[in-house]
């Protein structure tokens, strides 16, 4: 009898291993599964360059993403529907910075190469060139870099060469008058020194960025866009062209804003740019709001297309983004996707219509960290982009 119950006791116990064994395996193999899907180990996170927007901006918040998370991630398909599809000297450039910055490994690093595999290492302070080569837009050399140095260990400086002004980018004019201010409500804090001007077709531009390291970035809410109380905005040539463009440009715009903002102080600089490479002239305009909002909207002078015309089309640009209600422009919303998904709480924030390039924003943000989206329409023309994000926290002491 005492046997038999000895028996049936190591019996049963024999059973509860097997099945706490059975347990721990299946816990393994899901921890396993999910450090996989999230770029754990060597297995990297497969993003599709292809998607949605599919250009440049996928690979930029996908490569600073995963520097930031310490997590390795393969883009493929990069620029598959553009017209030179792959890498362009200007995308590799801003790939290998990161890099640099944090002494990673890149695989598939060349122009033309359609997959990159990206392995990150830890972010280090110090001081980084990046060249372009060409008039590619040093703003997009930014965009992909800045992130990277908030959970560093000290400050990081950039000199970052190439275009300062360029068709498809936000002007450096822009990054310094608009995202500058707004990514400040976030705690991002960075400088940026423009030494050099450069345009199309040269290039030759040279800006100093210095970016300081944060704790943790805030969360921001920016859901009522207020009153303009005020209108500036800048004007160049550069190179040979006379400064009358400028004039003429400026008239224009005002004329244009007047429109609507009869009673708010308009003021436009005047510039002819000395320390520059190329001719070029363009002009930028911003309006603020008593609620801390900023819009922009900035354009180049193209040959054959009269000074006034170009000041009067960024004078009605601008009257566009402030008429849509929301408390960012569309050229910053997608700007900001990647500091909302970073930071230490929920972001809100009131916009137009949500841009191909902020849905393409999203969608990389969503795919490679725990931050959670929605954006929910108010209004005909209106939407409010909220996301819970993740808490990133620098583990360095700063």
């Amino acid at each position: 009898m005492k046997l038999h119950n000895l028996a049936a006791k190591y019996s049963t116990t024999a059973l509860e291993l097997t099945g706490k064994l059975l347990f721990l395996n299946k816990l393994i193999c899901s921890v396993v599964k999910t450090m996989a899907s999230y770029g754990g180990g060597d297995t990297p996170i497969v993003i599709d360059g292809s998607e949605l927007e599919g250009g440049g901006q996928i690979l930029r918040n996908a490569v600073a993403l995963c520097c930031l998370q310490q997590e390795s991630v393969k883009v493929v398909k990069i620029r598959a529907g553009r017209s030179q599809p792959g890498l362009r000297s200007q995308h590799l450039t801003g790939i290998q910075l990161i890099c640099d910055i944090c002494g990673g490994k890149l695989t598939g690093g060349k122009v033309g190469s359609t997959e990159i595999v990206f392995q990150p290492s830890k972010v280090r302070a110090g001081n980084y060139l990046a060249d372009t080569h060409t008039a590619g837009s040093i703003c997009l050399l930014m965009q992909a870099a800045l992130p990277c140095f908030f959970m560093g260990n000290g400050p990081g400086t950039m000199s970052l060469r190439g275009g300062t002004n360029a068709d498809m980018a936000p002007p450096v004019d822009y990054t310094v008058m608009v995202f500058k201010p707004i990514a400040e409500k976030f705690g991002v804090k960075f400088d940026c020194e423009i030494a050099r001007r450069g345009y199309y077709p040269k290039g030759g531009g040279e800006v100093f960025v210095t970016v300081y390291p944060v704790k943790q970035l805030s969360p921001v809410v920016m859901l009522e866009p207020g009153n303009v109380t005020r209108i500036y905005g800048r004007a160049f040539v550069a190179g040979v062209l006379p400064i009358r463009i400028c004039h003429e440009m400026v008239q224009s715009c005002e004329r244009a804003v007047r429109q609507d903002y009869r009673d708010v102080p308009v003021k436009i600089d005047v510039v002819k740019e000395q320390n520059c490479v190329g001719n070029a002239c363009g002009i930028i305009v911003c309006a603020e709001t008593d609620k801390g909002c900023i819009f922009g909207a900035s354009m180049l002078g193209k040959k054959g297309v009269p000074a006034h015309v170009v000041g009067k089309e960024v004078g009605e640009m601008l009257l566009n983004q402030l008429c849509h209600g929301g408390c960012v422009d569309d050229y910053l919303q997608d700007q900001l996707i990647i500091l909302m998904a970073l930071a230490s709480g929920k972001s809100s924030i009131r916009c137009g219509p949500v841009t191909l390039h902020t849905e393409t924003a999203i969608h990389v943000a969503t795919q490679l960290t725990q931050a959670k989206f929605t954006v929910n329409k108010i209004s005909a023309g209106q939407t409010v982009i909220e996301c819970e994000g993740i808490r990133l926290q620098n583990k360095n002491n700063i």
